[in-house]
C-alpha cells in the first residue's frame, strides 16, 4: 500500500512540532509555509536582500531534516555578536545565500533540503514576500506581521499584499494529490491565515477531495486570540476564506496542570475551550482527546505522535 500523502499548512513552532511527529511515520509530507514574517532576522534579510522571509521555512527544514543533532544545532545557531551578524540565525543566512545563488527562493529551499536530507517537501506559500496587515475592531489599521500582536486589541480581519500572489505550481500539485490536508496548529492570524489568503491555495484546498482537518491551538494567544473558543478559531478562518474548509477539527480537551496554567496566565493566555456543540453546528466532526505534552515542565506542546496517529487513521 502506497504511503499516504499529507499536506500540512502553517508556520511557527506549532507546525515544526507536528512535523517532527509526522515524519516518524511512513508518509509523504509536503509542508506549505508562510512567508509573511517581517520581524527579527527574517525581517532584516527580507528588507536588505529583497528575499522572502526565511525564518518559518528554516524551522520546518530543521524539523524534517535527517541529520546529526550538531548540524541541526548549527543551522539554528543565532549569532550574539558581530556588526551586522548579531541576531541572525545561520540557517536564515544560508537560505538567503541559496536564494541568491539559484535566483529563486523555492529552488533555494529545494537545494538546502538535499543538504539537510529533508524528509518530504518544504514549499513556501508564495515565491514572493507577503505583507500582512490587520484591521482591529476599533477601526485601527496595523501593517506588518510582527506589529499585529503588539497592538493588543481584538482583530477584525487580516489581509495580505500583494492581494493575488501566485502560488507555486508544486504547492498546488501537492494539494491536488493529497490524501489529507492539515491546517495548523500555529498563530491563527499571523501563521495560519497568511497561507490561506493566497487565493490559489484556498481554492485548491476547496477543490481537493482530501480529508481536511484543522488542529486547534491548545492555548489562546495574547494580542491575537484572547478568549477565543475552538469554534471561534474555525469561524475566523471561514470568515477570511469565505467558505467552510474543514471536515474535521482536532481539539485538546485535557485540563492544563494548575502550575502551568498559572504561568500562561501571566502571558494573558488560557486553555482554548472545546465548545463541541458549536463545532458540530459548523458541520465538523470533532476529535477531542488529551493531545498535550508539557515541555521543560512549563511549556505546552501538542503531542505530535498522538496527533499524527489520529491524522493517519481518519
Amino acid at each position: 500500500m502506497a504511503p499516504q500523502k499529507v499536506v500540512v499548512i502553517g508556520g511557527g513552532t506549532g507546525l515544526a512540532v507536528l512535523l517532527r511527529g509526522l515524519k516518524t511515520f511512513d508518509v509523504e509530507i509536503s509542508a506549505i509555509v508562510t512567508v509573511a514574517d517581517d520581524g527579527g532576522s527574517s525581517g532584516r534579510l527580507r528588507k536588505e536582500l529583497n528575499v522572502p522571509p526565511p525564518g518559518d521555512v528554516r524551522n520546518v527544514l530543521v524539523a524534517l531534516a535527517e541529520v546529526e543533532p550538531l548540524i541541526e544545532q548549527l543551522f539554528q545557531h543565532r549569532f550574539k555578536n558581530g556588526e551586522g551578524l548579531s541576531g541572525h540565525s545561520l540557517g536564515n543566512l544560508l537560505l538567503a545565500g541559496m536564494t541568491s545563488i539559484t535566483g529563486d527562493f523555492a529552488q533555494g529551499i529545494t537545494e538546502l533540503s538535499r543538504v539537510l536530507n529533508v524528509r518530504g517537501k518544504v514549499l513556501p506559500a508564495s515565491n514572493d514576500s507577503l505583507e500582512l496587515s490587520a484591521t482591529l475592531t476599533d477601526g485601527t489599521t496595523i501593517h506588518g506581521e510582527s506589529n499585529i500582536p503588539k497592538a493588543n486589541k481584538p482583530i477584525a480581519n487580516v489581509w495580505i499584499e500583494p492581494k493575488n500572489p501566485k502560488a507555486l505550481p508544486e504547492t498546488l500539485k501537492a494539494i491536488h494529490e493529497a490524501d489529507k490536508i492539515v491546517i495548523g496548529p500555529g498563530s491563527l492570524f499571523t501563521s495560519v491565515l497568511p497561507n490561506l489568503l493566497v487565493p490559489e491555495i484556498s481554492e485548491a484546498i476547496m477543490q481537493s477531495s482530501a480529508k481536511k482537518m484543522y488542529i486547534c491551538n491548545v492555548m489562546t494567544q495574547f494580542g491575537e486570540t484572547e478568549r477565543y473558543s475552538a469554534s471561534e478559531h474555525v469561524m475566523a478562518i471561514h470568515q477570511h476564506v469565505g467558505t467552510a474548509l474543514f471536515d474535521y477539527v482536532i481539539v485538546n480537551d485535557a485540563p492544563i496542570p494548575n502550575k502551568v496554567a498559572m504561568r500562561y496566565l501571566d502571558e494573558h493566555a488560557e486553555a482554548v475551550a472545546c465548545d463541541e456543540e458549536a463545532l458540530l453546528q459548523l458541520k465538523l466532526q470533532v476529535i477531542r482527546d488529551d493531545f498535550i505534552l508539557i515541555d521543560d515542565g512549563e511549556h505546552i506542546r501538542h503531542h505530535a505522535k498522538k496527533i499524527s496517529e489520529v491524522i493517519l487513521s481518519i
